[in-house]
């Protein structure tokens, strides 16, 4: 009677799902979740060939690196609890965050013209409030421009594109204008701290190019207002 059981309770325990796998479950395990598409496809470059490696030495595990039953499991485990953390926190910002290098020049302020920028960044260079002169001074520079039909009116205009597109109608200043956009991109958009310097080298291009006159030629308009 105890022989003829046996066989029927086989498949019962071959339906069950292993509650305490091997090491070399555990690795399959470990191996087949750090292969998944997801994974290797989200990765930042600068881990390639790190991941690489660490799934080449998964597979090559044969019992012989790692000695007794109850090491290799743990390990595995806890090295790859690892690499999934650092997807997560390392991977997955790079994959949902919206890219955005240059913010928008103006908020919405169509009808200030360049004086009103230029006493709002007055106003606030004599408190000493550098974030908001160095964001008022070069909004006075593209303002400016747009008032003086150097560049067509954009809407959502960039800095990098202002910057861009002055370059091409005041060539001796493009350095400095590239040096403005980059100023203002960290104190609007970046957070960065401004400092009396950084508003003076603004104020300095703001003065500079009011005396400047634009050179269209060999110039699409492309923002630019060429005359026609």
């Amino acid at each position: 009677m105890i022989a003829a059981s046996a066989p029927f309770a086989l498949p019962f325990a071959a339906s069950e799902p292993p509650v305490d796998p091997d090491r070399g479950e555990a690795q399959r395990w470990a191996v087949e979740e750090l292969s998944k598409p997801q994974y290797a496809s989200a990765k930042p470059n600068w881990i390639d060939q790190m991941w690489n490696q660490f799934i080449d030495w998964l597979r090559s595990l044969n019992g012989n690196s790692i000695s007794g039953p109850n090491i290799g499991m743990p390990l595995i485990a806890a090295l790859a609890v690892v690499l999934i953390v650092v997807a997560v926190i390392v991977v997955r910002p790079r994959l949902n965050a919206r890219k955005k290098t240059s913010a928008e020049v103006f908020d919405g302020e169509a009808t200030v013209d360049a004086d009103a920028f230029r006493a709002r960044a007055s106003a606030a260079a004599s408190r000493e409030d550098w974030q908001t002169a160095v964001v008022e001074q070069f909004r006075a520079v593209v303002r400016s421009a747009e008032d003086r039909a150097v560049i067509d009116i954009q809407v959502g205009r960039t800095a990098d594109e202002a910057a861009a597109q002055l370059g091409r109608a005041f060539g001796p200043a493009s350095s400095r204008l590239e040096e403005a956009a980059r100023i203002f991109d960290g104190v609007k958009y970046g957070k960065a701290a401004a400092t009396a310097s950084d508003h003076a080298a603004v104020l300095a291009l703001d003065t500079g190019l009011s005396a400047m006159k634009p050179d269209f030629a060999g110039h699409s308009a492309n923002g630019l207002a060429v005359p026609r």
